[in-house]
Order: structure tokens, then C-alpha cells, then sequence
């Protein structure tokens, strides 16, 4: 096993168990993966039936564009190959794709006109990075996984894809990166769903202070997000 790819195994088992430890996870479904480079299609993903808080790094499969097993046991459940080979090749910048039900942002894929809105500045993080995409099952072929990865294509600089009545598909150029949006995008869209239980309209920043808070968070996302994937895996002793 090469450094770099034992160093992959690592930060993907770290990020499963600690989406585990926030409850972000749903039993032993969802499903994490991470481009392996090199010259061929190699990927990362979690072998269904492992439960997240027991993720250790040798548990991960690393699988080709087919699917096909080349290292580990286990078996690569339907929507989880589905869903992440064609996102990683939709959008090649998607080095980590996280695909999860967690609780407040897939309470807004059950709601009329549901979309994260631009009330908190955690929110301003995700701005012009968000896609929508119909519910079109649990994506159990290969033609359901094209097409949630067609909103990639329509919107390649989308990282978040919320998928109605589904759940959310994260995007990132490093473990780090997507895990840091996940881990945020959560809070974000709890405290818009606690905002609105009070029955008052939210909010809304005014466009040109959103942007501007956008940029912002741009221009520390990756610093943040290794520090904070840092800090998180010597916390929990990953």
C-alpha cells in the first residue's frame, strides 16, 4: 500500500466514524468515497453492512468504474456505486463525494419549495454552490445515479445536491473539504429549520452582504477544513 493511499484509507474511515459520532448517518446505509490517483479508475467506498462507527481504514473497498472489487471483502452496495461513480466523473474537481440522509437537510428535500435560504451566515457558505435535483427513487440502477449526476454537469460549480425526498450528495477536492461542508451544511440547515418552527418569515441577508459573507468563507474554506478535520481525528483518536 502506497502512503498516499493508506493516508486516504485513513481520512474516509475518520470521516465515516465522525459522521457517525454527529448523527449524521442512517443504520448501515450511505456511503462515502474518494478518488484513488493514478492512471486508472480506482475508488474508495464503504462496504455496505459496516456500520459507520466501526469504520477502520482496511474495512474500506477499493473498486474500478465497474464496480469491480480489486481490494477488500465486502459488497458495494447498489445506489452507493450508482450514485458515486458517476458523480466522480460528472465532476472530475469531486475528488470526495459524501452521500447522506442526515436529519435538518433532508427535512428540506420533504418540503414544499424546500431550499437552503441565505439567514445566517453559515448559510452564505453555500451560496451559488447548491443544485436541486427530483426524486427519482433510491437509485438502485445505473440510469438514477446518471441522472442525480446530471445536476453536477448542468451546475459544475454545485457541490451540494439535494435530492427531493432523498437526502444530500456533498462534493469536495479532499476528504477534508467535503467532510468541513457536510459538518456545516447540517448546522446550516438546523438553524434555518429552527428559525422557521417559531413561525416568523425568515430573514433574509440582503444579496450583496451575502456574497460578499461568501467570499469570505471562500477565501478560508480549505485552511478551515484541515484544521478542523485535523482537530476532529486527534479529538476522537482517528
Amino acid at each position: 500500500m502506497t502512503a498516499e493511499l493508506k493516508t486516504l484509507r485513513r481520512e474516509l474511515a475518520a470521516a465515516l466514524r465522525l459522521a457517525a459520532k454527529f448523527e449524521l448517518n442512517e443504520g448501515v446505509c450511505n456511503h462515502f468515497s474518494v478518488v484513488v490517483p493514478g492512471k486508472d479508475e480506482r475508488f474508495l467506498i464503504n462496504p455496505y453492512g459496516i456500520h459507520w462507527a466501526e469504520m477502520r481504514p482496511d474495512d474500506l473497498l477499493l473498486i474500478d468504474g465497474e464496480g469491480t472489487i480489486h481490494e477488500g471483502w465486502g459488497e458495494v452496495e447498489a445506489s452507493a456505486r450508482n450514485i458515486h461513480i458517476a458523480g466522480h466523473r460528472a465532476n472530475p474537481r469531486h475528488q470526495a463525494i459524501l452521500h447522506v440522509h442526515m436529519p435538518h437537510a433532508t427535512a428540506l428535500t420533504m418540503v414544499e419549495d424546500g431550499k437552503l435560504e441565505m439567514a445566517h451566515q453559515t448559510a452564505c457558505r453555500f451560496l451559488d454552490r447548491t443544485a436541486y435535483q427530483g426524486f427519482g427513487g433510491v437509485a438502485l440502477t445505473a440510469e438514477e445515479g446518471e441522472r442525480i449526476a446530471q445536476a453536477q454537469k448542468d451546475n459544475p460549480h454545485a457541490d451540494i445536491i439535494f435530492l427531493e425526498h432523498h437526502g444530500v450528495s456533498i462534493g469536495g477536492p479532499s476528504v477534508a473539504v467535503a467532510f468541513d461542508d457536510l459538518y456545516y451544511l447540517e448546522r446550516a440547515c438546523r438553524q434555518q429549520i429552527l428559525a422557521q418552527s417559531t413561525g416568523k418569515p425568515l430573514k433574509i441577508i440582503p444579496e450583496a452582504q451575502a456574497r460578499q459573507t461568501a467570499r469570505e468563507w471562500m477565501q478560508v474554506l480549505d485552511y478551515q477544513a484541515n484544521k478542523h478535520f485535523d482537530a476532529l481525528m486527534r479529538l476522537h483518536g482517528l
